[in-house]
């Protein structure tokens, strides 16, 4: 067991847990392990099963990255850091094998439900904050979007708008953080997600996902490296662009879309327009979960019209677990088994192939 949670551990078992908390906080450096939900007793040399919760700075696993002050993406802000990445898994739990990598902030209620399906989670810190900055006032041509996200994913010099290292893109950030999972948490078998050499992530074992803008990148890399899964919650947007229709590395069954029918792209037509660019329409009708068990026609393409109080803002973050997914009167999520087929669904059961959709503007049509 690593150094970190045993000494954590025996701060829970010697003092209350906000003294725990507190001597933790002074104790811990900025690289750290947390275990919770532990089971393990002071002394134990082997690890008992639990979901292990991990957090380290990207800055301080690679020499090499950097902040990109010009689109806003820094490593400190007010003394606070921003670079934190986080991961965790339940080993209590039979494991599929598939890593979740999430491009939006950390949302633990989220990893805790991929955990209890038996998938590990990581989220990742990379140069992404160009979202509004760049491409004003409009984009110079119907790939540029696209482009920059490719470049902000890869590293690779995509776009003639942005300059970001393979340091700082997400390919090698989510490298350097499964290194540093695979040496500090072995009971969680993450080089599982490296290749025999470590010089690669096993992205054939990958769930990219995302929501809004993290959902339109999740797609967009899909569409340049084979994953196993997209699941795309409140998006893909770049309504002014044309990437969703190029030929895709990740087979199109492999792409998943859930949204709320009050959410703005929704309403503008441009997830609905995504998702037929990305050729989701093969493999069955719009579904509305709301009316509907799973496995939802074995359907990629999933909206709900849950109550939520008519707020367009709550209806964008209501397909994500959080404050602002409605719940049932038992106080449950309402979404619960949604979010299961959409991470878990066999991605070779598809449902029958519809026609577009005459309602659903495309661009140029």
């Amino acid at each position: 067991m690593p150094a970190s949670a045993t000494l954590e551990n025996r701060f829970t078992l010697l003092v209350p847990a906000a003294a725990a908390a507190f001597l933790m906080a002074v104790w811990c450096p900025a690289t750290c392990l947390f275990a919770q939900e532990s089971t393990v007793a002071a002394g134990d040399d082997e690890p008992t099963p639990q979901r292990y919760q991990l957090r380290a700075r990207a800055s301080e696993l690679d020499p090499e990255a950097r902040p990109h002050p010009e689109i806003n993406f820094v490593f400190e802000r007010d003394g606070k850091p921003q670079d934190l990445q986080n991961a965790s898994v339940d080993t209590r739990v039979a494991p599929r094998g598939k890593l979740m990598i999430w491009l939006m902030g950390h949302n633990d209620a989220l990893f805790q439900r991929v955990n209890g399906y038996g998938i590990h989670a990581i989220q990742i810190s990379y140069a992404n904050k160009w979202f509004g900055i760049l491409c004003q006032p409009k984009p110079k041509d119907a790939q540029a979007r696209g482009n920059i996200r490719l470049e902000a994913a890869t590293g690779e010099d995509f776009s003639d708008e942005i300059d970001i290292p393979k340091p700082d893109g997400m390919m090698e950030r989510s490298r350097q953080f499964l290194l540093w999972l695979a040496a500090e948490n072995p009971a969680g078998n993450w080089q599982q997600f490296l290749t025999s050499d470590g010089q690669a992530v096993r992205w054939d074992k990958v769930i990219i996902a995302g929501s809004s803008h993290g959902s339109t990148t999740a797609a967009r890399f899909a569409k340049q490296t084979r994953v196993d899964r997209v699941v795309m919650l409140c998006g893909p947007r770049d309504q002014d662009q044309d990437w969703q229709a190029l030929p895709s590395a990740t087979p199109e069954n492999r792409y998943f879309g859930f949204s709320h029918v009050l959410d703005g792209g929704w309403t503008g037509n441009h997830y609905c327009r995504s998702w037929e660019l990305l050729g989701m329409h093969r493999f069955g009708e719009i579904v509305d979960v709301d009316q509907a068990d799973p496995p939802y026609a074995n359907s990629r393409r999933l909206i709900s019209a849950a109550d939520v109080n008519g707020d367009a803002n709550r209806a964008h973050s209501a397909v994500t677990p959080g404050r602002a997914s409605p719940k049932t009167d038992a106080g449950e999520y309402l979404f619960e088994p949604v979010w299961e087929y959409l991470f878990t669904h066999p991605v070779d059961e598809t449902g029958a192939a519809t026609e577009r959709d005459p309602d659903c503007r495309l661009r140029g049509r």
